[in-house]
């Protein structure tokens, strides 16, 4: 369901030191010399996993990708209020509202170092079946703005997006570094996200971590 308008979101946006409007003059200039490296969500959601993230790592810098305009509001009224209850500024921190297919022209060749996609819309239809984050399309444009080892670290609750995403990491013959089919029974670090938090307890999510040969 389509996220409604949410009231002032634009001023909410532009008021927010963390909203980068123009992201054409950030290209090949996003990271100083501040940070060690440079991780991206895309399709922040309410904003809780990334900004735990960047709360925990300030020598990083995070940027949150978002396309719906109004999730990305909230996302930010979020983020204020966690800087306010924790009495901090999360100033590793970056938003901005564009489609993942324009990454290639947002961020240069090797750029980033970590790409995170939690529970991405599963694109159910055939004839949808690019629009699915870890689609071929998508994947060329990750190995072309990751580093060398970068990584992406995929969650996903679906379990035919997760099948989907196996057979096309296969035939991209990427370095699959970790599998797993029901994270939460597994003892490892996990930031869990809100809709994870809400739906986990329906099922086992799925979780993998892979980089570019």
């Amino acid at each position: 369901m389509r996220q409604r308008t949410v009231r002032n979101q634009d001023e909410i946006l532009n008021n927010s030191s963390k909203y980068v409007k123009d992201t054409s003059i950030k290209k090949g200039n996003w990271k100083s010399k501040t940070y060690k490296e440079m991780h991206i969500e895309i399709g922040i959601g309410k904003g809780t996993f990334i900004t735990t993230l960047a709360s925990k790592n300030p020598d990083i810098l995070y940027i949150g990708i978002e396309l719906s305009k109004p999730v990305l509001a909230l996302a930010t009224k979020k983020i204020r209020r966690f800087e306010e209850e924790n009495n901090t500024k999360l100033t590793n921190l970056l938003i901005f509202d564009k489609d993942a297919t324009m990454l290639d022209e947002i961020f240069n060749r090797n750029e980033v170092d970590k790409i995170y996609l939690n529970f991405s819309d599963p694109w159910p239809k055939n004839k949808h079946t690019k629009r699915r984050l870890t689609s071929p399309d998508f994947l060329k444009v990750y190995r072309n703005i990751l580093k060398e080892n970068g990584k992406v670290e995929f969650k996903t609750d679906n379990r035919k997006l997760f099948e989907y995403s196996l057979l096309t990491l296969n035939e991209a013959k990427v370095i699959m570094e970790y599998i797993s089919l029901d994270l939460h029974k597994e003892d490892i670090p996990n930031i869990v996200t809100e809709y994870e938090e809400k739906f986990s307890k329906f099922g086992p999510i799925y979780k993998l971590i892979f980089s570019f040969r």
